[in-house]
């Protein structure tokens, strides 16, 4: 897939909320979600994810947060992309218990493709280093659908960051509260053996928030069965998300199903067996594991 290719279709725009401004591209019809890139930004697997989620129905806005629209990964981009992240004040990647000003923009982003798309509300997926965004996202009322694949700031490089939600206290009890009173549910993606998103993370989460958080676990253990490395990190644009069968084709499959179920009003989807459907949660603090 070239640079150009990856964004044919999308129309873009640059779009300005308290102070933050990032260029937007927009593609589909149907139910709202809001994507945001992993590290280095937009490049051809992310715009790949995106293409698909309009393919399963979905009006999909992606945010350029960081990087260039449409750059081809390589280690160099990536770990430019990453320096400049670490140190932008709006993403405070390595603050613990933090109120980021990006969470804000991915509301008000949220709340803009709602006004656009109707219905229920919209989803946000957040991957890797802005994993977290899309959760703390889930403030805002109109974002029913929250995902974060791969969650991995604050970086864990201590054990309190480790096990840090990505959000602020206050971000917590407002999502908490909407876990209780409305049903809100949160997916999580991640690979067994991820050291960049770490489990410690997803045990806080569910400590958090109890039955409304939804983990998906893909073993990567040496030996799996798919062959996954030990090293994996991107569930959702991982190389063989679209070979059927694979793991991480039934991770993204469990992903828009949760999105159609939660922003159709089909009812309460959670995640057994190899599909998310109507069901009874699982047990409290019992991952589902994918391979």
């Amino acid at each position: 897939m070239t640079e150009s290719s990856s964004l044919a279709g999308w129309t873009s725009e640059d779009f300005t909320d308290a102070g933050i401004t990032h260029q937007l591209f927009t593609r589909g019809s149907g139910p709202g979600v809001v994507l945001l890139p992993e590290i280095p930004g937009m490049t051809p697997e992310v715009m790949g994810l995106a293409d698909h989620l309009v393919e399963s129905g979905f009006t999909v806005t992606v945010i350029s947060l960081f990087g260039d629209p449409g750059r081809p990964l390589s280690p160099g981009y990536a770990l430019a992309s990453t320096a400049r992240a670490c140190i932008t004040r709006e993403f405070r990647a390595l603050a613990t218990r933090a109120d980021r000003p990006v969470a804000g923009y991915v509301r008000a982003v949220a709340r803009r493709l709602h006004d656009r798309t109707g219905g229920p509300g919209v989803g946000v997926i957040g991957m890797c280093f802005s994993g977290g965004f899309a959760l703390a996202a889930a403030v805002e009322p109109v974002v029913l659908a929250p995902v974060a694949s791969q969650p991995a700031v604050p970086f864990g490089v201590t054990p309190g960051r480790r096990g840090d939600l990505g959000m602020s206290d206050e971000e917590r009890d407002t999502v908490a509260e909407r876990v209780r009173s409305e049903g809100l549910c949160l997916l999580g993606l991640r690979f067994s053996e991820d050291r960049l998103s770490p489990p410690d993370r997803f045990r806080s989460l569910r400590a958090a928030f109890g039955d409304g958080w939804l983990p998906i676990v893909i073993s990567s253990r040496a030996g799996n069965p798919a062959g996954i490395g030990t090293g994996a990190h991107s569930v959702l644009t991982h190389p063989d998300a679209d070979t059927p069968g694979h793991p991480t084709h039934d991770a993204r499959a469990e992903v828009v199903a949760f999105l159609r179920d939660r922003l159709t009003g089909a009812g309460t989807a959670v995640h057994t067996g190899g599909a998310l459907r109507n069901a009874p949660l699982d047990p409290p603090g019992q991952e589902r594991a994918i391979g």
